[in-house]
């Protein structure tokens, strides 16, 4: 008797913690789903009921629905379509940019041997704790000497080389086998091309972390473009929604429509690399 007490205990408790874990998973998801979705809704009311019913799930259902007027009367003040062009350059430019860059610097670093390697390594460790902010004001003039303000260049360029996204990858080509690498230089390929079809291909959890990540930073900036742009050419889409939301007339339907722009692209960018993020987060805690 007691031991079928014992085995039900051993068998129970794993399927309460189960049960608890995934209560607690759930409230976490409408904690922090619930903004994002009352902003949805809210871009599709009218401006007098956008807060109305707040706090109930009754403020998740637009009404009444005024279809996307909101997203066209944002248009009209302030140009919602070229503000979302321009966060998109600027944030895919860094992505792209900066993932092949930081890559191929943190493979240099794992795999090249000279006198002072770790000197740099640590230096680059060093750099990751400097805040941006420390650097605005000194890149702010670099950039005016050469008259790159107001540009693309501009809001792209500080931000393609990142010391912790270079150390990331110098961490995750340590653990890769060098044996892979060395049987693709007997097949003769050169170092550029074993990096690209041998090790790179293995690092895509590294990558979709690298992604992520320096997505969620780029698209969200907001100090530096509004030190360097003058105007609505370059302006990305957070400035926009700060020069939009000062200016008046206050409409509380059309800021949820720049909300709703916003956020969906970092949410469809977390939903296509989520595996391989987590992947990476998981082997990264494992090796580390």
């Amino acid at each position: 008797m007691s031991n079928n007490t014992a085995t039900r205990g051993r068998v129970g408790t794993p399927r309460r913690v189960k049960v608890l874990n995934y209560t607690v998973m759930t409230l976490l998801a409408i904690f922090f789903v619930f903004p994002v979705a009352f902003a949805f809704a809210g871009s599709f009311k009218d401006d007098a009921f956008v807060f109305a019913d707040a706090g109930t799930l009754q403020g998740l259902v637009p009404t009444p629905f005024v279809g996307f007027d909101n997203y066209v009367a944002a248009n009209e003040r302030i140009s919602l379509v070229l503000a979302f062009r321009n966060s998109t350059v600027i944030a895919l430019g860094i992505v792209l940019i900066g993932a092949v860059t930081n890559s191929m610097l943190g493979y240099a670093m794992a795999r090249l041997q000279w006198r002072g390697r770790m000197l740099i390594v640590t230096g680059i460790v060093s750099l990751a704790i400097i805040p941006f902010e420390a650097l605005a004001i000194p890149l702010l003039y670099a950039f005016a000497e050469v008259g790159w303000l107001n540009t693309f260049r501009v809001q792209i360029l500080p931000f393609i080389a990142n010391p912790f996204f270079i150390y990331l990858f110098y961490t995750f080509f340590l653990n890769i086998p060098k044996e892979m690498e060395e049987a693709a230089r007997v097949d003769g390929a050169g170092p550029i091309r074993t990096f690209v079809r041998v090790v790179a291909p293995l690092a895509k959890p590294a990558y979709a972390s690298v992604a992520i990540l320096t997505f969620l930073f780029s698209w969200g900036q907001l100090l530096w473009p509004t030190m360097v742009t003058r105007g609505e050419s370059v302006r990305p889409l957070p400035l926009a929604l700060q020069a939009f939301q000062t200016s008046p007339p206050l409409q509380w339907g059309a800021i949820m429509a720049f909300v709703v722009l916003m956020t969906l692209p970092l949410l469809a960018v977390f939903l296509i690399f989520q595996r391989q993020f987590v992947e990476g987060v998981a082997s990264s805690g494992v090796k580390g």
